[in-house]
Formats: structure tokens, C-alpha cells, sequence
């Protein structure tokens, strides 16, 4: 009998782009009102502090609608999902400037969210016993 391979990594990926998406909406708006939490002094290279919140805002919406529709089941939220984890990761790349170690870790996060997210739904042969 053949079993679905990776549903605990698609579980994972789900929980983390959930966890990922709300962060990112956090950030976005305190980026948007220019807190004081962030780096001073950081030079961006497409846009301003405020820009950057809007970008990480939006980012952080897509992360939630992916998550919500894996834990739904579709197919579609599937690559939906590897879309905007694929997004996550350049934007944390794009991060590093700033938080170079915290960029690094959401980059990593982010690939291995996508291998758990192709590697879900093959079949894995039986093991002969």
C-alpha cells in the first residue's frame, strides 16, 4: 500500500506561514508609522521605511490567505503557498541590509517550507517486510 508523503511537512508549512504572515502584518504596520523599532540609519534599495512596510504588509496578507487554504485542502493552496513563500524569501533577502542573521533565518525558513510544500502529495512505496 502506498502512503502521501510530507503531510507533516505541509502542516508545518502552514502553521509557519501563518506564524510568518501575522508577524509580517505586525511589522508592515509599525513600518508604515515609522516605529522606532527598526534600524536607523538603514539604506533600502527600492524604497523608504514606509515603502518597506507596505511591501512586508502585503506579503504578510498573502502568507495568511496561503495558510488558510492549506488548512482548507485545496490543491490550489498548494502553489498558492509556494508562491508566497517563494515572495517571503526575496523579500527576506532584500532584508538582509538591515537584519542580516533574522533576514538569513526567514530565508531558510522559507525554502524549507517550500520543499515540504512540492514534496506533499507523492506517493511513497510500501517498505517490503
Amino acid at each position: 500500500m502506498n502512503e502521501v508523503r510530507g503531510l507533516g511537512r505541509a502542516l508545518f508549512a502552514a502553521v509557519f506561514l501563518m506564524i510568518g504572515g501575522i508577524l509580517s502584518i505586525i511589522w508592515g504596520i509599525a513600518a508604515i508609522g515609522n516605529s522606532h523599532f527598526f534600524a536607523q540609519n538603514t539604506h533600502y534599495m527600492f524604497a523608504t521605511l514606509k515603502g518597506w512596510g507596505w511591501i512586508t504588509l502585503i506579503l504578510g496578507i498573502l502568507e495568511l490567505i496561503a495558510s488558510l487554504s492549506l488548512f482548507a485542502g485545496a490543491a490550489f493552496g498548494r502553489w498558492f503557498a509556494i508562491f508566497a513563500a517563494s515572495l517571503a524569501s526575496i523579500g527576506a533577502l532584500l532584508d538582509i541590509p538591515a537584519y542580516p542573521f533574522w533576514s538569513l533565518a526567514v530565508f531558510a525558513l522559507s525554502l524549507w517550507i517550500i520543499h515540504g510544500l512540492l514534496v506533499y502529495g507523492e506517493t511513497q512505496p510500501a517498505v517490503p517486510r
